[in-house]
């Protein structure tokens, strides 16, 4: 499980250096693609063949069905971690989720998601006052 939120740093030529406990828990190979919200999802490739499976379910005959699951797999990418731990984030990525130097790396369960700082902390202020009421038209979380 992936938890925590960490600031961190894309070099010039898109790489960036994940916490260490992330990169340990990805692997040698994971996948990043476009997320919701304008951020960067990332999956070990375990957990992408879970969320591959549930876009298969999908009916084909719906618009919408085809839109989602060419979104996700569109902009997906296999990568891996270079000797120094740094992960080259491809320039389409990057373009997706506007990162330029500052990022926020987060975990949340199953993925990892990478935002751009200005974005993560303008979603903060936009959710952030409206969580309780969220929490309310959840299920019973029995938090």
């Amino acid at each position: 499980m992936f938890m925590g939120e960490y600031l961190h740093s894309i070099d010039i030529k898109g790489r960036l250096i994940l916490p260490a406990k992330f990169r340990e828990d990805l692997g040698d190979r994971f996948i990043a693609t476009k997320g919701l919200d304008n951020c960067l999802f990332v999956y070990t490739k375990e957990e992408w063949a879970i969320l591959e499976n549930k876009l298969k379910q999908l009916p084909l005959a719906k618009p919408e069905a085809r839109a989602f699951v060419r979104f996700f797999f569109a902009g997906a990418a296999e990568l891996e971690f270079d000797k120094q731990g740094r992960v080259l984030i491809p320039g389409s990525l990057r373009e997706y989720a506007k990162l330029d130097k500052d990022v926020v790396v987060l975990g949340v369960s199953n993925r990892i998601e990478i935002w751009s700082k200005e974005a993560w902390d303008a979603y903060n202020g936009e959710i952030g006052p409206t969580v309780a009421q969220i929490a309310e038209t959840l299920v019973d979380l029995g938090i």
